[in-house]
């Protein structure tokens, strides 16, 4: 079991704490080393004919990691010229994603300070905590309409769509939507169908290094 930080968005995280998300695709890793011993690797075969590809992923997920998110937040604007690092655990985090704040050395965030990015929110400040129950490799576009539920993907008055985005008449099309919006500038969009770690989970919201209920 290791426990690692995972980014997510703003609506990915109302997705979480809702309770509709319960997986995530991040693009996957290739590499040339066909070292299956190594923690972290994945092997896929893909046969076409009598031809057969090998692919050899770095995939930095496994069953039973501990994952703990990062997000968008902000604390109080005393701290403001402090790096996180530096940060000593008890400031107040406001949660950019809905508002919601943990109170530790103050009664309220009463002069909230600057953005701050989800890359640098401490492992301290994290309240949510996925636990990894499956890992998958797969290309992109072979997610399935129940995987694209479970990415977040929610019907309403007869449309899917994610966090009231991304409206469209099915949940992978929703998806797909969402997928572009995200990766589409990097060079990754969904019509380049880029191999992808499927990576399930169950949500606790919770400090990872707090107690389990």
């Amino acid at each position: 079991m290791t426990d690692r930080p995972i980014l997510f968005s703003a609506p990915m995280v109302r997705a979480l704490l809702a309770g509709t998300k319960t997986q995530t695709r991040r693009v996957a890793t290739e590499t040339t080393l066909p070292h299956l011993r190594r923690v972290g690797d994945f092997h896929l075969s893909t046969g076409a004919g009598l031809l057969t590809m090998n692919h050899y992923f770095r995939i930095p997920y496994a069953v039973g990691d501990r994952l703990y998110v990062r997000e968008a937040w902000k604390t109080h604007a005393a701290y403001d010229d402090i790096s996180p690092a530096a940060m000593g655990g008890d400031e107040a985090i406001l949660y950019v994603a809905d508002g919601a704040h943990q109170t530790w050395g103050y009664p309220a965030i009463a002069k909230l300070g600057r953005f701050r990015q989800g890359m640098h929110m401490p492992r301290w400040a994290s309240r949510l905590t996925l636990m990894v129950t499956d890992v998958r490799v797969q290309r992109l576009q072979d997610i399935s309409e129940a995987d694209a539920v479970a990415e977040g993907v929610q019907s309403v008055d007869g449309l899917f769509h994610i966090d009231h985005d991304h409206h469209a008449a099915s949940p992978i099309t929703s998806y797909c939507g969402l997928w572009d919006s995200l990766n589409h500038d990097r060079g990754l969009g969904w019509d380049t169908n880029p191999w992808v770690v499927a990576v399930s989970f169950s949500v606790e919201h919770r400090d990872i290094d707090a107690e389990a209920p």
